[in-house]
């Protein structure tokens, strides 16, 4: 399956998915000055719906203002209608949206107020990011040996495109190694975050997740901690030590992209029984209602595209 659509919207415009182009001089191209979301929408009774619309939207203009653009030639709402209106002049039910807002033109000095923001918003029919059976059976990761930006470094609240070659360097390197994904720390050694998930823990029946100073605020993590502690559990931010994860019942990770999948295996070390434990499928199954329209507790979350 791939990432072909009929449509992209382009500043305002839906163009043919092969118009959707920008020049090889963008100097978002060069320094990766970008910001962009990962989005989903789901069939779900009342026909497709995009999960937590309005956050992802409300991020994406926050990570652009933490960039430094300062205006924007669209609002929160007309950017939300545009998700919808891809997503519906392509026919999509299941998919994955991409909006992005870019340096265009000039800035050829480093400097975002000598260019202008662009934006395109893409949709695809996509599946899990992970894989189907990486939902009963978990994943196999490994501790990074790359390190997660420092906060004064690059911008960690932000989904800046640049940031993600710390990710691109950690994921290839794990999956070289056998791995499917890969666990950073931050610069003081404690666990961090997933090249593009976040991370929690099981313990006793507990939940901890790592505080957010150098993590990326996920909007799926903020979702599960909602659901955790609706369903009885005790949920901390707290720091976690590497070994912290080897002696854990459970490790799970989130994310748009991947979802609520469990952690197997860490460094070689089975975690728990070496599958998804009792509680990552319990909220993997209240997750999965949630976003196909199926919980009614969670039902404002779904944003349907009419």
């Amino acid at each position: 399956m791939g990432m072909e659509s009929k449509f992209i919207w382009k500043n305002g415009e839906m163009v043919p998915f092969e118009q959707a182009t920008v020049h090889f001089l963008t100097p978002a191209l060069h320094y990766g000055a970008a910001v962009f979301e990962g989005v989903r929408a789901y069939n779900t009774p009342k026909g497709p719906a995009i999960f937590r619309l309005r956050e992802h939207t409300e991020r994406l203009f926050d990570s652009a203002r933490v960039l430094g653009f300062r205006e924007f030639p669209w609002s929160v709402e007309e950017a939300m209608q545009a998700h919808k209106d891809t997503v519906r002049a392509n026919g999509f039910g299941d998919c994955y949206i991409r909006p992005l807002i870019y340096l265009d033109g000039g800035a050829w000095n480093l400097n975002v107020d000598k260019g202008k923001p662009a934006m395109m918003i893409a949709a695809w029919e996509w599946s899990n990011y992970l894989g189907e059976e990486a939902l009963a059976k978990g994943i196999r990761a490994n501790i990074s040996s790359f390190t997660r930006h420092h906060p004064n470094v690059s911008m960690t609240k932000a989904k800046i495109a640049g940031n993600y070659v710390n990710s691109i360097l950690a994921k290839t390197e794990s999956e070289r190694l056998g791995f499917q994904e890969a666990i950073m720390l931050d610069p003081q050694g404690y666990v961090a975050e997933c090249t593009g998930e976040n991370l929690f823990v099981v313990r006793d029946g507990r939940i901890t997740t790592p505080a957010t100073a150098p993590i990326l605020e996920g909007i799926t993590r903020q979702s599960i901690y909602v659901i955790a502690k609706d369903l009885g559990y005790e949920v901390t931010e707290a720091p976690v030590s590497r070994d912290q994860l080897y002696n854990a019942d459970e490790v799970f990770v989130c994310g748009s992209a991947a979802e609520v999948i469990g952690l197997s295996e860490i460094d070689f070390r089975t975690i728990g029984d070496g599958k998804s434990g009792k509680i990552t499928r319990e909220i993997q199954n209240v997750y999965h209602d949630t976003i196909r329209g199926k919980q009614a507790k969670y039902v404002s979350w779904c944003d349907y595209v009419g």
